[in-house]
């Protein structure tokens, strides 16, 4: 329910958009928030190849993959 927008009174008190951190509040640019539904594994829905600038992409995927780890 954390990323559910509240733009009512009632919303607000049932819950709604309670716990969202806004990744550019965070020091490092990045909350690590799961968006999933609670129980559903992480898909993974691109595997960049090791070539051209894909191998740029391949970093910040392992970056942002250790920062999640790092913010459980």
């Amino acid at each position: 329910m954390h990323i559910l927008n509240a733009p009512t009174k009632l919303m607000k008190e049932i819950g709604y958009g309670q716990g969202y951190e806004y990744d550019h509040n965070a020091a490092d640019g990045f909350s690590g928030q799961n968006y999933f539904p609670d129980g559903m594994a992480r898909e993974e829905f691109y595997k960049p190849v090791e070539r051209g600038f894909e191998r740029e992409i391949v970093k910040r995927l392992d970056y942002w993959k250790k920062l999640r780890e790092k913010k459980r």
